[in-house]
């Protein structure tokens, strides 16, 4: 059975925040609100935790995972950016984008793409994971709650807790905060490709869709 914490979608109560901390850190998966939608979240480095996350997505080894970062230059330690990356990232973030880059040898490989060794990196805008990451103290392996055979993701935290009750560990309410995911662009090839158009605006890059 699933914790389920209602959180202030403004200001969430720090307490909260820090037992669900601690279920990551304790090798919990848990379900909390973004920028864009729900996502599952567990600590980078627990292979049984990334896992369960695996299961509950259905996801292959060519699913692409993201490390929620607090700035750009936390994630230059798992990804590698160059200086126009890094430029454009810090201009849009943090904001609803998930940017694809290749792993540094900080990113443990069973989070990294199999076979272009790429990984998703984001700065999110929301207070909850930003609440989550400053008191964790290092990224977050995060997949968008996407459940199979479903068309949109879960947005509503009572549902995501009758769903997925005993599969997660905690559920984190934060109120509705959309259906629209993330936009994914790919920085790892040249010129980079908007791979999917979501709630970030694509027009600062110029990019054609993938």
């Amino acid at each position: 059975m699933s914790q389920y914490f209602e959180l202030h979608p403004v200001n969430p109560q720090l307490r909260l925040i820090r037992r669900a901390v601690d279920i990551v850190r304790q090798g919990g998966v848990i379900a909390y609100p973004t920028d864009s939608c729900y996502a599952l979240g567990c600590h980078i480095g627990d292979k049984a935790a990334l896992e369960r996350v695996r299961r509950i997505r259905q996801a292959d080894r060519d699913h692409h995972f993201t490390l929620l970062c607090r700035d750009v230059a936390e994630a230059a330690r798992f990804v590698r950016i160059e200086t126009p990356q890094f430029r454009l990232i810090k201009s849009c973030t943090p904001g609803p984008y998930t940017f694809l880059l290749p792993a540094t040898r900080e990113t443990p490989r069973r989070l990294q793409h199999e076979k272009r060794r790429t990984v998703g990196v984001r700065i999110p805008e929301h207070p909850v994971p930003q609440l989550l990451l400053a008191e964790l103290g290092e990224p977050l392996m995060s997949s968008t709650l996407m459940l199979p055979g479903d068309e949109l993701p879960l947005t509503d935290g009572v549902e995501i807790r009758s769903r997925l009750e005993h599969q997660v560990d905690a559920v984190l309410d934060g109120g509705h905060c959309g259906i629209a995911p993330t936009t994914v662009i790919d920085m790892a090839v040249d010129p980079p490709v908007v791979l999917r158009r979501g709630r970030g605006d694509v027009r600062q890059f110029g990019l054609e869709q993938d």
